[in-house]
């Protein structure tokens, strides 16, 4: 079964970083940087502002659908039109750097133990994750002599 994936290819058991032992500790670094990041997520804040073109108010969000309107339109014309596929994938890129600039992300006021806890679950997952990774020693049973 080792050609099919049905086994771990004469290793034994799962071995993160492709090193002997460690898994455990792999599995709980995951758990450790899940945990730390759904904590600092749950207290961020994001919502929508004014369409801001390069930082001006004055702009609207017209001006940027136009670089994906040209390229429809010459793309409609001729299907094989490198200029319209460039301006069309330039348009659809440009209009969602936009959205993702006029985002308004805030953290939420918290107190300072539960920000360092929050950090030092991501920190110390990840460190452990990175030992986890590393070789480790794997004692091999002896039989008892009698």
């Amino acid at each position: 079964m080792g050609g099919t994936g049905g086994s771990f290819g004469g290793k034994t058991g799962f071995q993160p970083g492709g090193t002997p032992g460690g898994g455990g500790e792999f599995l709980a670094s995951l758990v450790l940087i899940a945990i730390g990041i759904y904590m600092v997520f749950d207290r961020v804040t994001v919502h929508t502002s004014f369409w801001r073109l390069f930082g001006s108010g004055q702009a609207s969000f017209g001006v940027t659908l136009m670089p994906l309107l040209i390229g429809v339109a010459l793309l409609a014309r001729n299907g094989r039109s490198i200029l319209g596929w460039t301006l069309a994938l330039g348009g659809v890129l440009f209009i969602l750097l936009g959205v993702l600039m006029n985002l308004d992300i805030y953290f939420q006021p918290t107190s300072l133990f539960a920000t360092l806890i929050m950090f030092a679950l991501i920190a110390g997952g990840l460190g452990l994750l990175a030992k986890s990774l590393r070789p480790h020693r794997v004692d091999q049973q002896r039989p008892m002599a009698d």
